[in-house]
């Protein structure tokens, strides 16, 4: 890894280094009308507003997204929730307006895991990925096994991101700490005090 690109990672002096990835901090998961509305939204969203300033550039936002025409498995799937069959543009799909205003890079998939071509190459192929957003036991789950199979150092920042419920939430939690060293599972202080490195 060049000088360059680990100066860039790092960020400022004292800044905790890798990408921040703020997985699908959407309306569907927001609202609380929503059919996948996520009970504790608010405490993840909360989590996220205290790291974005640390990470400041480094972010990536991600959406999920109904496929055009469901495939596979994926076709019970919607079957299930035929709600979410929508295209990209649809409301449901949004980020939140808080977030909305701040993604300056954002990554839509169609699938659980947000590791898509794009998200790797802006962690670098020695790099690392911070994760928040929701939920826990999905699309994070995911994003994160997928990520640390590929060799990028996880980070699970646990008080920034919230499941369908707590049991699931701390399940989830505990899944992805037995994968240490590739995955760890942390906490915003943390982060933010550089107890991380």
């Amino acid at each position: 890894m060049s000088t360059e690109h680990t100066a860039a990672e790092r960020g400022a002096p004292g800044a905790p280094h890798g990408l921040l990835a703020v997985i699908d901090m959407q309306r569907v998961f927001a609202e609380p009308d929503s059919p996948w509305a996520t009970p504790r939204f608010e405490d993840a969203a909360d989590g996220v507003r205290r790291l974005l300033p640390a990470f400041g550039d480094r972010v990536t936002f991600t959406r999920f997204l109904a496929p055009e025409k469901p495939v596979g498995a994926w076709r019970a799937y919607y079957d299930q929730w035929p709600f979410a069959l929508q295209p990209p543009g649809a409301r449901l799909w949004e980020l939140t307006d808080e977030f909305a205003a701040r993604a300056q890079h954002l990554v839509d998939a169609t699938t659980f895991g947000k590791w898509t071509p794009e998200l790797a190459e802006r962690v670098g192929a020695d790099g690392r990925l911070v994760l928040a957003g929701v939920s826990t036991d999905c699309c994070v789950l995911s994003t994160a096994l997928a990520a640390a199979d590929a060799g990028a150092e996880v980070l699970v920042v646990a008080d920034a991101c919230a499941g369908v419920d707590d049991d699931s939430h701390a399940k989830a939690l505990q899944v992805m700490d037995l994968y240490r060293p590739l995955i760890r599972v942390v906490t915003v202080a943390e982060v933010l005090a550089g107890g991380t490195e």
